[in-house]
This record gives structure tokens, C-alpha cells and sequence, in this order.
């Protein structure tokens, strides 16, 4: 209490400059912050730390939310430096949810480096079915050779990602109604999952909407993230496959969704 009380003064005195930095800071860290948190610890107006946000938000380095700011997902970069990000967590993750899948079972499974380590993952099980957008996917299903078999969606095809992607693919979601849908996402919070790419992002609704048995996969540092296009709402996810344990507030809220944290 007595360390808060000489700090105090000495925040409320921060040049601009100085101030917006430690805004950026603490939002960094945390993932997200409310104008009156903000406004409380740094001694300043909740007008003055609005003007701040607005000003970070515009530099890129923040994302502003309703009542507050949440940290900037980065771009996802190339296909093969993402792969080799958290490699261990990542299979960790496919791990897990290879052992909730049953042979013989259909799974829709969208493109990332997440789920293409699921896709080598679930090569140990006979007689899938795994519908993709994902070539990458596509290949090592089809190439296990233990009576699993690939379907890969039509549409416009994305060289780096080798992906399919756009209204064709979307449309061909409809025709199926899998056992399992496995998303991964650039971003999760409290509010919901996201993708940074607006096609990504489509046709991930696409599939959420085609299917009742959601699951995310995604390492720790996708939590407490939010990206440009929201994906889906954590009410509609079903599981929850993660390196390890969110935060308590995240926590909180995949509960009070309903949502299975494995």
C-alpha cells in the first residue's frame, strides 16, 4: 500500500509520451485492460486514457474493445515459421484431441499448423473420414494408408498455406454433417475465438455453422488475444484443447459457457 501511495504522484505526472508506452505495456502483459483499470493505476482521466488508446489503436499497437483495449494479435507470417512456433505445445495439443476421436468417425478440420500436427496425430486411427480446405491435411490422411480417407474442399486455392478457401469451399460445408469439427484460431478471449484472415475466418463460420461438436485447438499464446474477425462465441465451442491451463478470468468465462478444457 505504502509503495502504491509514492508511485502515485509520480504517474500522474508522466509525460504523453511516457504514459501511452506504459498503457501499451500493461496491455501487453495482461491481454486486456478497461479504461477505468487503466485510468486507476496510472493516475490519469478516463478521458485522457480514451485519447491514449485511440492514439495507440491507430499506431497498430493495441486493439480497442468495448470499455477498454486488448493486446494486437500479430500476423501469422509464413506457414513454415508458424509450424516450427510451439512446436512441443502444439503437439501436446494434438495429442489430446486424437484420443477423443474414435476410428471410423468424420472429422471437418480446417488448415493451420495446429491441425496439421492433429492430422499426423489422428494417422494412428483407421477408417477416418477428414474433410479439409487444408492440402497439407489432405496428403498426410491420405498417405497413412490405414483406411482413412481425405475430402478436400473445392474453391480458390492459396499457394504458402495450401489451402482452398472462398464462396465453393463454404458452399460444399453444407453437404456434410461430421461427428467432429476441429477449428484452430489466431486469437481467444473471453468474448469469443478469432481469425487475422478474412477468408480463414469465413470459412471457419462456415463449418461452425455446419456442425454441433466444436473444437478448438491452440497453444498459450493464442489466449487472451483477440484478431480482426471473430470466428465463433465460446458458447458454441464444445472443447477446448490446450498446452496448458488458461488464466483465471479466461477460466471463468469457458465455464460459464460450458466449454470442456483439455
Amino acid at each position: 500500500m505504502g509503495n502504491n501511495n509514492k508511485i502515485r504522484p509520480k504517474l500522474k505526472t508522466m509525460r504523453p509520451s511516457v504514459r501511452q508506452a506504459a498503457l501499451h505495456e500493461f496491455v501487453e502483459k495482461r491481454g486486456r485492460a478497461t479504461v477505468e483499470e487503466l485510468a486507476e493505476k496510472f493516475g490519469a482521466s478516463v478521458e485522457t486514457v480514451r485519447r491514449d488508446l485511440n492514439l495507440l489503436a491507430e499506431q497498430g499497437r493495441i486493439r480497442k474493445v468495448h470499455g477498454g483495449a486488448v493486446r494486437q494479435a500479430n500476423e501469422e507470417g509464413a506457414f513454415e515459421d508458424r509450424l516450427a512456433k510451439n512446436a512441443q505445445a502444439k503437439r501436446e495439443i494434438a495429442e489430446k484431441l486424437a484420443r477423443m476421436i474414435q476410428p471410423g468417425e468424420t472429422i471437418m478440420i480446417d488448415t493451420g499448423s495446429t491441425t496439421l500436427l492433429c492430422a499426423e496425430a489422428l494417422t494412428r486411427l483407421r477408417d477416418l473420414t477428414v474433410i479439409t480446405n487444408s492440402l497439407r491435411i489432405a496428403h498426410v490422411i491420405a498417405n497413412a494408408q490405414n483406411g482413412s480417407q481425405a475430402v478436400l474442399l473445392g474453391g480458390t486455392f492459396r499457394v504458402g498455406n495450401d489451402q482452398t478457401y472462398g464462396p465453393r469451399a463454404c458452399a460444399e460445408i453444407a453437404e456434410y454433417r461430421p461427428d467432429h469439427i476441429v477449428l484452430t484460431v489466431s486469437a481467444l478471449d473471453a468474448a469469443g475465438a478469432y481469425d487475422a484472415d478474412f477468408e480463414e475466418a469465413q470459412l471457419a463460420r462456415a463449418m461452425v455453422r455446419h456442425g454441433g461438436n466444436l473444437s478448438l485447438v491452440l497453444d498459450h499464446s493464442k489466449q487472451n488475444r483477440t484478431a480482426a474477425y471473430r470466428v465463433c462465441d465460446l458458447t458454441q465451442v464444445r472443447h477446448l484443447f490446450l498446452n496448458q491451463e488458461p488464466d483465471p478470468e479466461l477460466l471463468a468465462a469457458l465455464r460459464a459457457a460450458k466449454v470442456s478444457v483439455h
